[in-house]
């Protein structure tokens, strides 16, 4: 008789459709009003309070009094019972690891340096002992943790896994990471680029919030991005697409890490940028140089438009190619704001067929160094399964 009952087109089966349909939405959105529930379900306002009511009660829903727009509503989230996520962030010189549950309450934070060249097995067994340690200070165990995501600043195939160019990444190239981390914890772990998966936190959290046609380019040690294509993340037939820092700016170029003359990123990545400072300023850490130019020092100012000008030449390109509303511009470079976004824009201004009203914004990222780390921790909630098959039907 049960199976009768959930047939499809079924009463039944149509409210758990609808039930679904609402925590997907709070798990895109991290929190909504029963309106703005409405809005993006397509649900009728009393099919929303009756479902969110079933939700609550049952556990897999919380609500709490809120105020938009000078009015009264309920704030929806998913309930911070459910469980726990983490999110990693890998970049070439440090680790970061947040611990949240799945409403996006980060519960606890960490951000650790590495070692040049750092190996996988090494940094995923450290990220490992992190977690735990983490659990451990929220009073929490290893069973309530339902999944890891993992950011990695290199290409990824999307079959396998793997970087999908040896060199890149040093000491990562063929390493499936996502079983490998799945081993170490028991728990379902998935792997993305940091550039998309940074896009994917500044698009949910942050400066490209309510935008469905964005480009985000992370510039610091290297030079990524992510895709936001009509509301949908864009990877590519492999899983490769994005990778800004390896457009070719200039033919017979300085050699790149990957392998290629003339790439963006060896000609504006951040060792580019410290290179080129070094005969004057000897030794550098990317960093000193964003500190310095903030602080008016010529030499730094110079270093940081001019590395502006040549992202902005390669933006306007990309620009001209997928008509995006806004550029995003993150990273570790990107803290010097409009010392990097001027030249920046300029470039773009300049080489954009668009007329002045059509042209995209170009803003500086909300998130700032933690961006990949929370698009993780959004990646993990976005793959866990959470059921609402149990709730009592009113």
């Amino acid at each position: 008789m049960a199976d009768q009952r959930r047939t499809p087109g079924s009463q039944t089966s149509l409210r758990e459709a609808n039930r679904a349909r609402i925590v997907d939405a709070i798990k895109k959105h991290g929190g909504l009003t029963q309106v703005e529930l409405a809005g993006v379900t397509g649900l009728s306002a009393a099919t929303v309070s009756n479902i969110v009511k079933e939700l609550t009660a049952s556990g897999v829903l919380h609500t709490a009094p809120s105020t938009r727009s000078g009015r009264r509503a309920q704030y929806v989230t998913l309930a911070h019972a459910l469980g726990l996520v983490a999110g990693v962030h890998y970049s070439t010189r440090h680790m970061r690891v947040v611990l949240a549950d799945v409403a996006h309450t980060v519960l606890a934070e960490h951000h650790l340096p590495l070692a040049k060249d750092h190996r996988a097995d090494n940094e995923l067994d450290r990220a490992t002992l992190l977690i735990a340690d983490m659990l451990e200070s929220v009073d929490s165990e290893l069973d309530e943790l339902l999944a890891v995501g993992i950011a990695l600043p290199a290409p990824l195939k999307t079959a396998t896994g793997t970087t999908a160019r040896g060199g890149i990444l040093r000491g990562w190239d063929a390493v499936p990471v996502a079983d490998v981390m799945e081993r170490r914890l028991k728990r379902p772990t998935f792997v993305d680029n940091s550039g998309n998966l940074s896009l994917l936190a500044e698009a949910r959290l942050g400066a490209a919030r309510g935008k469905s046609n964005v480009v985000f380019i992370d510039v610091g040690d290297g030079i990524g991005s992510g895709l936001l294509l009509a509301g949908a993340m864009f990877r590519g037939h492999n899983g490769v697409a994005g990778e800004f820092g390896h457009i070719t700016i200039r033919e017979n170029g300085p050699l790149c890490r990957c392998g290629n003359r003339g790439c963006l990123e060896a000609i504006a990545g951040g060792p580019a940028v410290l290179e080129a400072l070094k005969p004057e300023q000897g030794p550098l850490k990317l960093g000193d140089v964003v500190i310095r130019a903030m602080a008016g020092e010529a030499p730094f100012v110079r270093a940081i438009a001019e590395a502006g000008k040549h992202i902005g030449v390669a933006a306007a390109n990309v620009c001209n190619l997928l008509d995006p509303e806004r550029l995003v511009v993150g990273g570790e470079l990107a803290r010097a704001g409009e010392l990097l976004l001027g030249p920046l824009r300029h470039a773009v201004e300049r080489s954009i067929i668009v007329d002045e009203e059509s042209m995209p914004d170009v803003v500086q990222g909300q998130l700032g160094n933690r961006a990949a780390a929370l698009g993780a921790m959004i990646l993990a909630i976005d793959s866990v399964e959470i059921s609402t098959e149990d709730a009592a039907i009113a």
